[in-house]
């Protein structure tokens, strides 16, 4: 197979991240079009972090370190909070460009090694979460990020390197500080592909690259000991035993079953069963059973990932074309592998396509946007204003309410036990069945302003019965020093709250009546200090 060029293949990587990443911070601020509940969590997390407080040490939540750090990074040095976003991201993409070189230059021939390396950079890169809806939105970005790691990792243990590109040490480091920057973004990822890696080289007696591997990912489990403490992995272990325990935070999408199963699904399932098949049969057996590991894994993090989006497609297509065997070798069927293979390869490429072009023409699509079409969603902040959404979202509030109640012309049609996961009865009163679905903006900007004229959130923590809290972001209120910037379980920062907020329209009345019965069986005494249509504030 015709190797590529490692010269031209650099150029070529440095001209789509110039394009990607340029693309991004031309417009000289951050407009998404959707999820900005999902970008004030991710703001809560960054702002906190930036100040000098630690993801598990200082407040609850299950993503990494490494998913937050690049843009606290980005923070800390001036920018605003839309192009301390797009920054972090070409800054993650910069930073693993020789590694992406490495990988794309000995394991990938021709032009493949071109497609593997561009592929990496679009997730890294890309301002769409994935699918082929086209809105942006920098939700779940740390999904993206985890599947660039996890490409190279996988790549390197799957795929024998080149003839005359081996490299132990350097497929060491990768595998090794890969494996580690994947567990301290989002262990879910770590947890899926270290089986089938580890089983690659064990199976291949690469003894010198695992034990680099092993030496490397050690070293940097000791460096982030050495400046959080050796607190930080017992306090990380105990936020993912929180989500695991929520039983609603555990998964945020499909069951599990029909991630794999289902009409949307079944085809791509299928295709990682057959490829497993067909590597066995072309004499591939431990390449064949770390496919099944693999698809697994695949399968899972999927599962657990918002949109269930399969994106590992693209590379089980790449793999599959570099894993052919050569013409002639046939199975019991009378199938020429090679050609078998391939198929499988471009089938998995084809189905990958909507996704992967969405992902890879978002930072354009960005790039095209009217900013007179957006509003801050971060209004009255300074630099922070070029964060924007969408004038339509920042201008409107949307909510979903329950019209039947067993006193109104509607109760005799309806099932009273049907609002039981809603419905919340709270200091002796009924509180209103009703979600906040758009408007998000407008809805914190609005509580806020009234809480800040009230002069009872000055130098205060509240701790807000809802699935996020944000008001110290919008100027009132203290960080609450311990809370969960999303809600998982449990009542994390109670016991340093000031206040208790309650929203009689909530982003989830779900979680407010289970945050309600948690305080309410605890039998704290609680004072009423100010009600409006809004909200109820309590004084602990």
């Amino acid at each position: 197979m015709k190797r590529a060029n490692g010269l031209h293949l650099g150029a070529f990587l440095a001209a789509v991240l110039l394009a990607l990443g340029g693309a991004a911070l031309l417009k000289g601020g951050f407009f998404i079009g959707k999820h900005e509940g999902d970008t004030l969590h991710l703001l809560q997390l960054v702002e906190r972090m930036s100040r000098g407080e630690w993801p598990h040490l200082d407040f609850h939540t299950p993503i990494g370190v490494l998913a937050i750090a690049p843009i606290a990074l980005m923070l800390r040095a001036g920018l605003g909070a839309g192009m301390a976003l797009l920054a972090a991201q070409v800054l993650v993409a910069a930073l693993l460009l020789p590694a992406i070189w490495h990988v794309a230059r000995s394991r990938f021939a021709g032009g493949w090694a071109h497609a593997f390396g561009a592929l990496v950079l679009v997730l890294v890169l890309a301002l769409v979460h994935g699918t082929a809806e086209p809105t942006v939105s920098i939700s779940m970005h740390y999904n993206r990020w985890a599947w660039a790691l996890a490409f190279l990792v996988i790549a390197t243990a799957m795929l024998a390197p080149l003839e005359g590109r081996a490299s132990p040490a350097a497929d060491g480091l990768i595998l090794g500080i890969g494996a580690a920057l994947l567990a301290l973004t989002k262990i879910t990822y770590f947890v899926a592909f270290a089986p089938p890696v580890l089983l690659l080289l064990l199976s291949r007696r690469q003894w010198q690259t695992l034990g680099v591997a092993l030496a490397a990912g050690l070293a940097v489990a000791a460096l982030v000991t050495l400046l959080a403490g050796p607190g930080f992995w017992l306090a990380y272990i105990d936020d993912l035993q929180t989500v695991r325990k929520s039983g609603f935070r555990a998964n945020p999408g499909l069951p599990f079953g029909q991630v794999v199963a289902a009409p949307a699904y079944m085809a791509a399932s299928l295709t990682a069963l057959l490829a497993v098949v067909l590597l066995r049969q072309s004499g591939r057996a431990t390449e064949g059973l770390a496919m099944l590991l693999l698809a697994g894994g695949f399968f899972y993090v999927t599962y657990q990932n918002f949109g269930n989006d399969p994106q590992w497609l693209p590379l089980l297509g790449l793999m599959l074309w570099q894993l052919a065997p050569p013409p002639g070798q046939k199975n019991a069927l009378g199938w020429d592998l090679r050609q078998a293979i391939r198929l499988t390869a471009l089938a998995a490429l084809l189905m990958a396509a909507p996704s992967l072009l969405n992902l890879a023409y978002s930072p354009f699509r960005h790039l095209a946007a009217d900013p007179a079409d957006y509003r801050p969603l971060l209004p009255g902040t300074g630099t922070h204003q070029d964060l924007q959404t969408m004038a339509a979202r920042a201008e409107k509030i949307v909510a979903q309410i329950a019209l039947e109640s067993p006193g109104n012309a509607f109760g005799p049609f309806t099932n009273p036990q049907a609002r039981e996961k809603t419905r919340t009865r709270f200091q002796g009163e009924d509180l209103p069945i009703c979600d906040m679905k758009v408007g998000a903006a407008p809805w914190y900007a609005a509580m806020t302003a009234d809480l800040r004229a009230s002069g009872l959130a000055e130098g205060k923590t509240v701790f807000t019965a809802d699935m996020m809290s944000a008001f110290w972001l919008y100027g009132a209120f203290e960080p609450l020093p311990g809370a969960s910037p999303w809600y998982y379980g449990g009542l994390p920062g109670w016991e340093n709250a000031d206040y208790l907020l309650v929203p009689l329209c909530p982003m989830a009345a779900f979680v407010r009546k289970i945050i309600l019965n948690e305080i309410t069986a605890r039998g704290d005494r609680l004072t009423e200090v100010r009600r409006n249509e809004m909200y109820i504030l309590y004084a602990r």
